[in-house]
């Protein structure tokens, strides 16, 4: 028999949420407060790893970067969709196995269609 949640049980929850929230306002308020205000030329000026600034800032640069960047995602995303098969293989069964194949099929003509368009060759 299955029971049923009543907003009571989700007390805690809300109760977690609200002492988290109330950590982060606290925290940001007493930092604001507390910490020093000194502005000088070095602390006010653009801070890249160290690096001197060169050139300008909004110079542009080759798409292959975002590229590769969109495509880790794409398949990195993917590999997501692999724990709930993985969690439930015995229950899904030969059907499951069929799915995931086919899935996996997809995804490796996709991964052939970016190499035969070299989109990952950066010469």
């Amino acid at each position: 028999m299955e029971t049923q949640s009543v907003p009571v049980d989700f007390l805690p929850i809300v109760f977690q949420i609200i002492v988290a929230l109330g950590f982060v306002v606290v925290t940001l308020i007493a930092t604001h407060f507390l910490g020093p205000k000194r502005k000088t030329a070095d602390k006010l000026a653009t801070f890249e790893a160290g690096v001197k600034i060169v050139g300008n800032a909004r110079q542009p640069f080759s798409i292959k970067y975002f590229l590769v960047a969109i495509l880790f995602v794409l398949f990195d995303v993917e590999v997501i969709f692999m724990y709930p098969w993985a969690v439930n293989f015995r229950e899904l069964g030969m059907a499951g196995m069929v799915e995931m194949f086919i899935f996996m099929g997809t995804l490796l003509l996709g991964f052939i269609y970016v190499l035969k368009k070299k989109a990952l060759d950066w010469n």
